[in-house]
This record gives C-alpha cells, sequence and structure tokens, in this order.
C-alpha cells in the first residue's frame, strides 16, 4: 500500500498551488456573500412592498433564481452571458480573470435569492404593531424597515443566514467547472501532476471540513448566545 506523502502538502510548488486555491474559495466566498446580503435584503423589500408591481418582480427574481441550479448558473453567467456584451467589455473581462468575476456573480444571485426569502421571513416574525406604530409616529415604508424593522428582522434571520452560507461555501466547489482557480481547481491540478489523488483532495477534504465546522460553530454559539425572543 502506498504511503501518505505528507511533504506535498507541507512544501514546494503543490503546496502553494493548494494554499492559493484555498485563499480563492475564500476570496470567493467573501466576497460573493458580501454583496449576497444587501442584494437578499433588497428582494426582500421588494416582496413586502405595498405596491404589487414591486412585489410581483421580487417574486420573479427569486423564483428565477432559486429553481435554477448552481451549475447551470455558472455555465450561464461564463458562456452565455459575456455574448450580449459589447466586443470591448467582453475582451476586457476575459483579460482580468473573468472566471473569478462569473463564480461571483453566479454564487451571489444564487444565495441572494434563498437569504432573500430567509430575511422577509425574519420580517414577518417582527410583530405587525411595531410597523404600525412607525407608520403612526411618520415614517415611510422604507425609514420604518431601516430603522424599526430590518434589525430585528437580521437578529431573527441570522441562524438561517449562516446556513445559507454554508451551502455558498460549498457551492464554491463547483467554481471548477469553468476554470476558476479555487480549492478544487488546484486539487485536480495537483493530482493531474503527481498522481497523488488521496493527498491532493484529502487536503481540500480537510479545508471544505474544517470551514463547515467553523460555520457551524459560529452558528451554535449564535442560537445560544441570542435565543429565540417571545413576542
Amino acid at each position: 500500500m502506498p504511503s501518505f506523502d505528507f511533504s506535498l502538502l507541507l512544501a514546494g510548488p503543490y503546496h502553494e498551488m493548494l494554499l492559493a486555491g484555498l485563499g480563492m474559495s475564500l476570496l470567493l466566498l467573501a466576497v460573493s456573500l458580501t454583496l449576497a446580503l444587501p442584494l437578499a435584503a433588497t428582494l426582500a423589500l421588494l416582496r413586502l412592498s405595498p405596491w404589487a408591481p414591486l412585489r410581483a418582480i421580487g417574486w420573479l427574481c427569486i423564483e428565477v433564481q432559486r429553481n435554477i441550479p448552481p451549475l447551470a448558473h455558472l455555465l450561464f453567467w461564463y458562456f452565455a452571458a459575456p455574448e450580449l456584451l459589447p466586443e470591448a467589455v467582453r475582451d476586457w473581462l476575459y483579460g482580468h480573470n473573468f472566471e473569478a468575476i462569473a463564480a461571483v456573480v453566479a454564487l451571489t444571485l444564487y444565495a441572494a435569492a434563498f437569504m432573500g426569502e430567509d430575511l422577509r421571513s425574519g420580517i414577518r416574525s417582527v410583530p405587525a404593531v411595531q410597523f404600525e406604530a412607525s407608520r403612526a409616529l411618520g415614517l415611510g415604508f422604507l425609514p420604518t424597515m431601516r430603522l424599526v424593522i430590518l434589525p430585528q428582522a437580521l437578529r431573527i434571520a441570522t441562524p438561517p443566514l449562516l446556513s445559507q452560507t454554508l451551502n455558498l461555501w460549498k457551492n464554491s466547489s463547483l467554481a471548477t467547472v469553468i476554470g476558476t482557480a479555487e480549492l478544487m481547481y488546484a486539487a485536480a491540478k495537483v493530482e493531474t501532476e503527481t498522481f497523488r489523488s488521496f493527498e491532493a483532495f484529502a487536503f481540500a477534504t480537510v479545508c471544505y471540513l474544517t470551514v463547515s465546522l467553523a460555520i457551524g460553530a459560529l452558528a451554535a454559539w449564535f442560537a445560544h448566545r441570542y435565543p429565540p425572543r417571545s413576542p
């Protein structure tokens, strides 16, 4: 039975390649999450808007994004969407790590659709009397949401948002299909060049597991530190 080659993972060019892949995966997570949260809040507010056309737009955006697999999102934004752009813009994108850009767009839109529904549920969990009291004090719809409702809704929705963050982290591995140099891409490249499959994919597996457990631990800590309040 062949031995496990720790030297492959601890030093040398393949070690650096795997670390670079891990860094790209974490960057995809951070950027996509940062963009997805405000977009999710916008979608939630559209779904709860007092105007029917805005509610319809919010519903359509969420349902379209949620019912398309993340792999299809990635392939569309990488292969199809650039064909709709002017040639100069397309050439600029192809010269600036477009694989990572397409991955961020796809992951952001997909995650925002689910997070938007989590935020909408959180908003609906806030007692209606608080909304009515704010409107009675002269606050409009958006100021009421921003100053009164959303801060409370975010606390309620944080556990499911952390669950979606975990899904976002795992979905980032799909970016390898469009050539994004993330963790799975790096592991596959190391395996191709060294034929050390176990070492390369064991490293990737441990990295995904470690970050996933960290996110899960954060969710458990938050649930313990901020238990649900009775209305």
